[in-house]
């Protein structure tokens, strides 16, 4: 169990859960960082009063510094306010819950300063997996997944013997529009795509599961956590979102992780393991529940999952290319710019644009195709 932990992105929805759990378990919180939510920020670092606190808003972090006058918590600003976060030496875990790329290069100052990770940024994995867990095997660090399903699929391997995994199985709510054809989904609005079925998440997270650009990322990041190609990895509608995950095993035994819809379990997983402790999360009770439901993915109608499924097939930058033009088309969706089924398109035509047959990447590649893809299609 972690004792002393920095909170990235501390203001969304991750960041608000992961010290629901640090609240509950008395884990010293030593490092706080948020974009521009200053008056939550400012709440949050009076409870549990942070060595630093950073904040990427220059203007915002000089309110902050403001705010907490009267306190001994020192507010960085800017870019380096969250590296200073990521790397705070009395940290012992880095819980990265900051929303897209902009993730990626705080985790990988984290790696660098030895300390263990848990990871909700799947962009990291998405965008840099290669880079990212070679510097992670390198720095002899821990990573632990807080994504429900690639949680999931962590607790069903405990106990699993060495190589007897055939098949991870990531389960999918299938969002908003499950069920839709393609015309019904040319004119939804924003506010039809952010009503989730099950899950209360930020914005960008709740577009990505209407258009299921979120399990393809999940996919990609799956392969890089579990160290399984594609073909081993299915992904199965679950409309109760009470399965989080399964595993197949060689002899075709399925074990799967079931609990309430509540990101405070993967949380606390991530930040007490190999412990189980109390949590603040509802106790399932599936007699309520009483029924389950699969079905298999719409490829064709959902195409940013099969986009999302290709483009590690094509290596280098496309992983990268795919998500750095998914970020740009939802914020535009967002901003009621373009239309739900334009995200797809825009990412598509993003891959199909992009030429680059580099396999050995680098950071700076990684970093060069995210800003040309994303100077490209914003409009």
């Amino acid at each position: 169990m972690t004792k002393n932990i920095s909170v990235l992105g501390s203001t969304g929805s991750i960041g608000v859960q992961t010290l629901d759990v640090a609240r509950m378990h008395g884990i010293k919180v030593s490092a706080l960082t948020a974009n521009t939510s200053i008056e939550l920020l400012e709440d949050q670092a009076r409870e549990f009063k942070p060595d630093i606190v950073g904040v990427v808003d220059e203007n915002a972090a000089k309110r902050l510094k403001i705010a907490l006058g009267d306190t001994d918590i020192k507010v960085i600003g800017g870019e380096a306010g969250i590296i200073a976060a990521a790397q705070y030496e009395k940290a012992n875990t880095v819980v990265n819950a900051i929303v897209g790329v902009a993730g990626m290069l705080p985790t990988l100052s984290a790696i660098d300063a030895r300390k263990d990770i848990a990871l909700a940024n799947k962009e990291t994995l998405v965008a840099g997996g290669s880079i990212v867990i070679s510097e992670i095997k390198k720095a002899g660090i821990k990573l632990y997944p807080v994504d429900s399903e690639h949680s999931a699929i962590f607790q069903c391997l405990q106990g699993c013997p060495e190589k007897s995994l055939k098949k991870v199985i990531l389960t999918a709510s299938g969002g908003a529009f499950f069920g839709k054809s393609m015309d019904e989904l040319k004119n939804v609005t924003v506010e039809n795509a952010l009503k989730h079925p099950n899950w209360s998440m930020g914005k960008k997270i709740t577009i990505d599961s209407a258009t299921m650009m979120n399990k393809g990322l999940e996919v990609i990041e799956a392969s890089w956590l579990f160290d399984v190609e594609d073909k081993d990895i299915d992904v199965l509608i679950h409309r109760e979102s009470i399965i989080h995950s399964m595993i197949q095993l060689k002899d075709n035994a399925v074990i799967a992780q079931l609990g309430t819809a509540d990101m405070r379990i993967p949380i606390q997983y991530a930040l007490t393991y190999p412990e189980r402790l109390p949590s603040p999360a509802k106790e399932l009770d599936l007699s309520e529940i009483a029924e389950l439901h699969f079905a298999k993915p719409d490829y064709e109608t959902f195409k940013c999952l099969a986009l999302c499924r290709e483009a590690p097939k094509k290596g280098g930058i496309y992983p990268a290319v795919a998500n750095a033009a998914n970020e740009v088309a939802v914020q535009m969706f967002l901003d009621e710019k373009i239309g739900f089924t334009d995200i797809a398109e825009i990412v598509e035509k993003a891959l199909s644009d992009a030429d680059f047959d580099k396999k050995n990447i680098t950071l700076d590649d990684i970093l060069w195709a995210d800003k040309e893809t994303r100077i490209k299609f914003r409009r």
